[in-house]
């Protein structure tokens, strides 16, 4: 069998048309039994077939139906999928989110609970310690988020932007959630202060 040509393999002749080579695919494949060798031998005659006729057409030989499916198309319309999708999101979010590392996560999340226990069991945590706390908070976001790529304003805003809503969010926060869960020992500048870690943290782990 192998000897013949792709088209003595699926039994066709060489002026069959599309519909006859592929009912006689179809029907080998089914009488094959799951013979893995047959499978390809099958598969394979159909491309070299296909691959024949493509060039066929590429030199105008001959015409074939748009919905025929290539081997080599069928290959290339993978990544024409996936950027497809990909370009689904915006630009602008695209330009902005990033896939970060562990290490772009665990690091920048380290530092902020530090930060946060000094915050909550510090015993003198006081507003100025909170301040400073910030300050440094403020700090190591600018720095994880330059070293992605280099752009300090850009690493600055974010933060900025971070922490002004950490702050304003955290602050109504704590007046609703405080109140209402006795049990949790923050004043409401602490309880702030601590989502705004939360946020400056998610900031520098995944912007960029």
């Amino acid at each position: 069998m192998s000897d013949q040509n792709p088209y003595e393999k699926l039994g066709v002749s060489e002026d069959a048309s599309f519909d006859e080579i592929q009912d006689a695919r179809n029907r080998l494949l089914e009488q094959c039994g799951g013979d893995a060798k047959r499978l390809e031998a099958i598969e394979v005659a159909y491309d070299a077939i296909l691959m024949e006729r493509l060039r066929m057409r590429q030199e105008g030989k001959i015409k074939v139906p748009e919905r025929i499916r290539f081997p080599e198309t069928r290959v290339q319309s993978l990544p024409k999928e996936s950027l497809t999708q990909r370009e689904q999101s915006p630009a602008w979010l695209q330009r902005m989110l990033d896939q970060p590392t562990p290490a772009d996560v665990l690091l920048p999340g380290a530092w902020y609970l530090g930060l946060s226990t000094i915050s909550v069991f510090y015993p003198a945590a006081g507003d100025q310690v909170l301040q400073l706390a910030l300050v440094v908070g403020v700090g190591i976001s600018i720095y994880f988020l330059n070293r992605k790529e280099n752009k300090f304003g850009r690493a600055v805003l974010f933060t900025l932007i971070g922490l002004i809503i950490g702050l304003i969010v955290g602050g109504l926060a704590a007046s609703w959630v405080l109140p209402q869960v006795p049990f949790i020992s923050l004043t409401s500048n602490q309880f702030s202060t601590v989502l705004t870690f939360i946020l400056l943290w998610l900031v520098s782990s995944f912007l960029r």
